[in-house]
């Protein structure tokens, strides 16, 4: 899913699946690219299960597939908060050496100055 997903030009077919079915040839109409190129961004997509196709006479039709890509979404919102929660704890650790070093400094001036 995510292979499908990281070409941008993938992740602008989808989109314009998401907002209405659209026919190959016109999502192949939007792109600098030969139709070939496009069919093949497509069938990587459905591969990956994120649009389905259907023929319409000679036409192939595209749309998302919004079971997929509400899978997709808990799946990334899962590692965004698992990625947080990494961050806020390095963020953490990283603080508290410099809360340490606060009071070994203050703890070495006190003992120099009654030492002195």
């Amino acid at each position: 899913m995510f292979h499908a997903l990281a070409a941008s030009t993938r992740r602008d077919i989808l989109r314009r699946t998401i907002e209405r079915e659209q026919s190959v040839s016109t999502l192949a109409s939007e792109y600098e690219m030969s139709f070939a190129a496009v069919q093949k961004h497509v069938a990587v997509l459905e591969a990956a299960d994120l649009i389905v196709k259907r023929a319409e006479g000679r036409e192939r039709l595209v749309r998302a597939n919004p079971e997929m890509i509400a899978r997709a979404r808990a799946l990334l919102a899962r590692y965004e908060e698992l990625w947080r929660s990494r961050i806020a704890r390095l963020d953490e650790l990283l603080a508290e050496p410099a809360a340490s070093e606060r009071t070994t400094s203050d703890t070495d001036t006190t003992r120099n100055e009654e030492g002195d």
